[in-house]
């Protein structure tokens, strides 16, 4: 494999994020904002509560959470649904289509450049804010190396959910309305805006059986345990593994299946 063409990609991709520093810029204190509102509303929350210990978690654990969740959401959205969607109402797609890299894999090379300037301009400098303002709640030790690796299949699972719902509009040419919902199922249920451990207890068990929750919740779990043991992190783990080989396998035949039906607008 000719890893030069995906690394040229990538640089593109980090060129082109930098390019728009006041965006950056506007995004990072944008967070600090967010980081200020969470800290008073969840401190009101845990002030209003009989036990410092809510739901297993306490109050610099929810905090740490729910704005580090907010920095991953910004560090890993694609927008490919986006993208694809323009592409195929253009027609634009015909030629992507024609170039020598797949259609798939370019997409989420170019994209993976704005990994990079997202994880220096938005994610690290919020995590070193959080650890601040926490006093230094999370621990540094193998918690980050599984945190890590959570990621990285959280991207995969990520990208596959994104592409999956992108084909979609080779059936509908629009793809506004299915995006939407797409969007509000997978922050819900993935816990990017709410800490799985309050939802009710039934609605946990089904938030648990979807892909989703291996996208947020798996990673900032496995970054909030102390001294994680192995016994602890491997079934987490393994059940990202399922889901980025499941996705990845009935992504790749939807795609197959679905570019063969391929229609733009003029013709």
């Amino acid at each position: 494999m000719n890893l030069r063409k995906y690394v040229t990609l990538v640089r593109a991709g980090i060129m082109e994020s930098l390019h728009f520093r006041m965006s950056a810029l506007i995004l990072f204190f944008g967070n600090l904002v967010y980081i200020a509102i969470i800290f008073f509303l969840w401190r009101a929350i845990y002030a209003s509560s009989p036990t410092d210990v809510v739901n297993g978690m306490t109050f610099h654990d929810t905090l740490i959470y729910v704005v580090l969740a907010s920095a991953l959401f910004s560090f890993m959205e694609m927008y490919f649904v986006w993208e694809i969607g323009r592409s195929i109402q253009s027609g634009k797609i015909v030629l992507d289509l024609l170039k020598p890299m797949g259609y798939r894999h370019y997409l989420f090379w170019s994209y993976s450049g704005s990994f990079v300037s997202n994880f220096f301009t938005v994610f690290l400098p919020t995590f070193i804010v959080i650890e601040v303002v926490t006093k230094g709640a999370v621990a540094f030790g193998m918690n980050l190396f599984w945190f890590v690796l959570a990621v990285i299949m959280g991207v995969v699972i990520n990208y596959n959910i994104d592409l999956f719902v992108g084909t979609i509009c080779l059936y509908t040419e629009s793809i506004w309305g299915i995006n939407i919902m797409k969007q509000v199922i997978v922050l819900l249920f993935s816990g990017a805006t709410i800490p799985l451990a309050f939802f009710p207890k039934q609605l946990q068990k089904i938030a648990y059986c979807m892909p989703f929750q291996s996208i947020y919740n798996t990673p900032l779990t496995l970054l909030l345990m102390k001294s994680p043991a192995l016994s602890d992190v491997l079934p987490m783990l393994l059940l990202q593994l399922f889901w980025c080989v499941i996705l990845t396998a009935v992504t790749s035949l939807f795609w197959h299946v679905s570019i063969r039906q391929i229609t733009v607008n003029g013709g």
